[in-house]
């Protein structure tokens, strides 16, 4: 079930208005029951897939916190990290291994026939299974207890507005508001109701507009195109994935709240970030916060954090500076990976790697200059950085890839337009209004007359409620579905 449909709007209309009419022992169950039917509409049988991989780290977690033997603790926790990484590596990078098995059977001159079979990707299994793993890795760290109740567990892992694609929540954070349900309040659900409209219409205003377009233009010829083109791509993308996947977090966000149920946010604004680093403080924030907890900090031999915030905040350390190079670049090495199975993404994920390292080296060395003018720098460096990371994330192949990028440096090729010129045009007025609607958010935050305030909000929700109205239909699923 998508949640750009009118079948879900009425899934959960149904679903909160049960839930509030339940007493406090049903809420939960209900949960439950509609996180397995939401997941079964898609397809049912791997509704069991979920419930073994969830039960799995329920009873390892359970061995691993009431054992006190610290081999036999890191044995259970091997079990269930290899259980958990197994499942995804079959379901995710069967066809790719494969592929690299034959590719490299070509340049030894061999014909390695490999018949991996039909696998179909579970839907948000990259989502849920680091879930899992981050369950059972701080019931091993002594910062949660296990919960003794199974079913309290796997509505944990299913609860329907975070399983496909996020927030990536800690145990932490969701499991206590699965036990103690707050009181109904109706400016918690209107406010609710305001962000699953604002992430509709991001969704099916913008990102299913803008589709088509990027769709055509990454379907065209790599070597006909011009810098000015490949610009536009890269922005085109670069503005679809982040309302669709800032849309679906807003929605995901707002529905758990009409439960009395609280996420942290996702995205904020990381197209106004000024340096590489603040990006992925902006970016994904569940999903880098994540990667930092549990990869980039142990392997940089700096304690871990315990919290869904922050994004990943590359530490400037002295010390082992080769230690830290390692880290970061294998750590963006895997997150590309995790992302798709596909060279494209690792190169994407050491794009940002290489990046974010030369922020590194030249950052202590510009503290002098004036502060405007950093900014200015740093947010349109930043920009461009980003932007073309996106051309390797969406192209069709490494070669795609890298054509696409030499258009850039090719200055001879700007002479020339491809596309439709809407394109161009859209791309631009949407960059623009992205950027107006920023600062006016901040302008009506530090607006002190509440009255003019209210009625700005109220004219906003009409607005998008009436674009929703007229474009609400099933036209794309949501981009990180496939992840």
């Amino acid at each position: 079930m998508l949640f750009n449909t009118v079948s879900y709007l009425f899934f959960l209309a149904v679903a909160v208005a049960v839930f509030w009419i339940l007493p406090q022992a049903g809420r939960q169950w209900l949960i439950l029951t509609a996180s397995i039917v939401f997941y079964a509409l898609w397809r049912w049988e791997f509704v069991l897939l979920i419930m073994f991989s969830a039960f799995v780290d329920y009873y390892f977690s359970l061995k691993i916190y009431n054992e006190k033997d610290p081999r036999r603790r890191k044995l259970w926790l091997l079990c269930s990290l290899t259980t958990n990484l197994g499942l995804l590596g079959y379901f995710k990078y069967t066809y790719f291994i494969v592929d690299n098995i034959r590719l490299i059977g070509g340049i030894l001159g061999e014909n390695w026939t490999l018949q991996p079979g039909t696998v179909i990707l579970p839907l948000g299994i990259s989502f849920y299974t680091f879930l899992s793993i981050s369950y059972t890795l701080d019931v091993y760290r002594r910062l949660f207890k296990p919960v003794r109740n199974f079913a309290l567990y796997l509505s944990y892992v299913m609860f329907w507005p975070h399983m496909i694609a996020g927030p990536i929540l800690r145990a932490h954070e969701l499991i206590p508001q699965l036990i103690r349900y707050e009181a109904f309040d109706i400016n918690r659900v209107a406010v609710g109701v305001r962000r699953i409209l604002f992430g509709l219409f991001l969704k099916v205003a913008l990102a299913d507009q803008l589709a088509p377009f990027v769709d055509d233009a990454f379907l065209a010829n790599p070597s006909s195109l011009s810098g000015l083109d490949v610009w536009t791509m890269a922005f085109g993308f670069g503005l679809q994935i982040y309302f669709d996947f800032a849309g679906y977090s807003m929605i995901a966000i707002g529905s758990a709240l009409l439960l009395g149920i609280h996420f942290p946010e996702n995205f904020n604004w990381p197209y106004m970030a000024k340096s590489p680093r603040e990006f992925w403080k902006r970016w994904h924030i569940t999903l880098s916060s994540w990667i930092r907890d549990y990869l980039y900090l142990p392997l940089s031999g700096i304690h871990y954090q315990d919290r869904s915030e922050g994004g990943l905040e590359i530490q400037f350390k002295a010390g082992n500076t080769l230690r830290l190079t390692f880290a970061l670049f294998a750590t963006w090495f895997l997150m590309g990976l995790w992302h798709g199975a596909n060279w494209t993404f690792a190169v994407w994920g050491l794009w940002h790697a290489t990046f974010i390292w030369f922020y590194r080296i030249i950052s202590p060395r510009v503290r002098h200059v004036p502060s405007l003018f950093t900014t200015i720098v740093g947010w349109g460096t930043t920009l461009a950085i980003s932007m073309l990371a996106w051309i390797p994330f969406r192209a069709r192949s490494l070669e795609d890839s890298f054509v696409l990028l030499g258009r850039v440096v090719d200055w001879r090729s700007y002479s020339t337009l491809s596309f439709r010129e809407n394109f161009y045009l859209i791309v631009a007025v949407i960059f623009v209004g992205m950027i107006a609607m920023h600062y006016a958010s901040i302008i009506l935050r530090q607006y002190k007359y509440e009255l003019p305030r209210q009625m700005a909000e109220i004219g906003l929700v009409a607005i998008c409620g009436f674009v929703v109205f007229i474009f609400l239909r099933p036209t794309n699923q949501f981009i990180y579905f496939q992840f």
